[in-house]
């Protein structure tokens, strides 16, 4: 991209704090309960974890829902997937995030969830086109992965799908949900958010009896500027909204 049009875009810094400080514990309750106002709420489903810097793991726990999340439910596992410390259980499915962060050195956060329109494409087995610029914030191929040959909770399972994911930074997985992976909390927010963003826009104007899509050049070009370099305030403004709502979950 041209330096001066990157120089253009460079956010002005804020005049005060976006967010107060929070705990990684309350970043990551955070987090849950931003997504399942975005869509992902299907019941008690869904996982995420966050990687620390001495490799140990953050995840919500298998027994509570995502919107009822706090920062002292968080649990902390090994980087194995065990339970370190916390009151609830692991979900069975966490070979799926060890045998991800194996292979990925580029990720910290994976997001994994059963999101209202990401499935609906996931059923269909093929993944939305781009009708708008917010469904373009990030670029990349968007593959249908077709992982269901086992338990969740077989190790096998969980290896097959990383291995199905590769490099890339997100997935349909076949008849299941869907798969997000990061860097950080701010980046795999954006992703998560702008693929169900571009799953519901998408079913609509096909509801609507189709549209034309983007040009792959310009979704590419607009993917790249946003993902590549982070879309300034975005998690911050999500995030100010579930605060203003639960001011004492996130101590």
């Amino acid at each position: 991209m041209d330096k001066d049009l990157m120089a253009a875009l460079a956010p002005i810094p804020p005049k005060r704090s976006l967010l107060p400080p929070l705990s990684a514990r309350s970043s990551l309750a955070l987090l849950c309960q931003v997504l399942y106002r975005e869509g992902y709420n299907d019941h008690i489903a869904g996982h995420i974890t966050w990687r620390q810097a001495d490799d140990t793991l953050l995840a919500n726990p298998w027994e509570l829902a995502w919107d009822e999340l706090g920062q002292e439910d968080i649990l902390t596992l090994d980087a194995q997937g065990r339970v370190l410390s916390g009151g609830w259980n692991i979900t069975p499915a966490i070979n799926l995030h060890t045998e991800i962060y194996s292979r990925r050195p580029d990720v910290n956060v994976i997001i994994h969830n059963h999101s209202r329109y990401g499935t609906l494409w996931a059923n269909a087995g093929r993944a939305p086109e781009i009708y708008d610029q917010t469904s373009a914030q990030v670029d990349g191929l968007l593959p249908v992965l077709d992982e269901y040959n086992a338990p969740v909770n077989d190790t096998s399972e969980g290896a097959r799908c990383a291995e199905l994911l590769g490099d890339h930074k997100w997935a349909l997985l076949a008849n299941h949900g869907v798969l997000v992976v990061g860097g950080s909390i701010e980046q795999a927010y954006l992703r998560a958010a702008t693929l169900e963003w571009r799953s519901r826009v998408a079913f609509e104007v096909e509801s609507l009896g189709g549209g034309t899509p983007l040009p792959d050049r310009v979704a590419s070009a607009v993917g790249s500027m946003i993902d590549g370099n982070g879309f300034p305030f975005y998690w911050e403004a999500s995030a100010r909204r579930v605060l203003r709502q639960h001011p004492d979950l996130f101590g």
